[in-house]
């Protein structure tokens, strides 16, 4: 009995500290020091949440930039079940699904040069990309541009003006963020 009630004493200061008093201390300082990111990189417009900077969405019309597919479970950019295939890429499902993609991307970009950039056609591991590089992104300007109706130069400067640079080239290469370039196109039509 006499070792009994330290046991049960420290069983219970370690579940209040580690079940309560941590949690509590690093979602406060999360919500001072990074409230944004904490609070999931949402986009506001016009007082309605749009989407966040961090998690991709799906863009199919002929106007906007798409991401890369999504292989999440009931619906594309599900951020409830993040994941990816799990496909081999010997498993003939995967060529064949990525085969379909390259034609329905030749399709519906037809100005566009014969070779469609892999992460046009191939899902990430998490199924939630929000970027793409800015070759995969100009691939796409000509269709957008018609559809639009708007010059493909026009489309270029707003791609260089979304376009993140890494502070250190060793950090990864320059991405552009799909729902922000998305969401400035819409803007565009608005002015």
């Amino acid at each position: 009995m006499a070792m009994l009630r330290p046991a049960i004493l420290l069983f219970i200061l370690l579940a209040l500290v580690t079940g309560g008093v941590y949690p509590l201390v690093t979602t406060a300082l999360g919500q001072w020091w990074f409230a944004d990111q904490a609070n999931g990189s949402l986009i506001h417009q016009q007082g309605e949440i749009r989407g966040s900077r961090l998690i991709g969405q799906a863009f199919t019309g002929a106007g906007y930039f798409h991401g890369r597919p999504s292989a999440t479970a009931e619906s594309p950019y599900n951020p409830l079940a993040s994941g990816g295939s799990n496909l081999a890429g010997s498993n003939p499902e995967l060529d064949n699904a990525i085969r379909a993609r390259v034609a329905a991307l030749r399709v519906a970009n037809p100005q566009a040069s014969q070779a469609v950039p892999v992460e046009l056609v191939t899902a990430s591991a998490s199924g939630l990309d929000y970027s793409l590089t800015p070759q995969a992104v100009a691939w796409q300007i000509p269709r957008v541009a018609q559809a639009r109706q708007l010059a493909p130069a026009q489309l270029s400067q707003l791609v260089a003006e979304h376009t993140q640079k890494p502070l250190f080239s060793a950090m990864g290469g320059a991405v552009v963020n799909i729902v922000e370039l998305n969401l400035a196109l819409d803007a565009l039509r608005k002015n």
